[in-house]
């Protein structure tokens, strides 16, 4: 379920990289835990983001929910497909529904985040918790 060419963060966001840029995500989980999303809200493209930091933000019927940037770097893309169809994001949100492109500042970061076998274990445990 989720892509092993993938790292994850315990927020539940995904970046794959690709040579020095970073596609960002949000999980098929956190999706799940959203419900139907109704908005995306992204950064500007040229913006500087830092790992840990408020990036974006899921608007759900439920409730909105801020995206942490998994790493840190400069914004050089965002998705617009998913201002005319922030649902994508419940359909493909490991694909199509990518959030953001970012010029990776220190690819070393990616070392800190889960790979897709302990990120699904992280999640298996937070569900056991429930």
């Amino acid at each position: 379920m989720y892509p092993a060419n993938c790292h994850y963060t315990e927020e539940h966001e995904w970046v794959r990289v690709e040579g020095d840029i970073g596609v960002v995500g949000i999980t098929h989980h956190a999706q799940q835990e959203l419900g139907d999303i109704v908005y995306v809200d992204l950064p500007k493209v040229g913006g500087t983001v830092e790992r840990g930091k408020t990036l974006a933000s899921v608007e759900s019927v439920k409730a909105v929910s801020d995206v942490y940037a998994p790493v840190s770097g400069e914004v050089v893309e965002v998705n617009s497909l998913l201002a005319a169809s922030p649902e994508k994001l419940n359909e493909d949100p490991h694909g199509d529904a990518w959030l953001v492109k970012i010029k990776l500042s220190a690819p070393s970061e990616i070392k800190q985040l889960l790979t897709a076998e302990d990120y699904q274990k992280y999640v298996g445990a937070e569900k056991s918790k429930h």
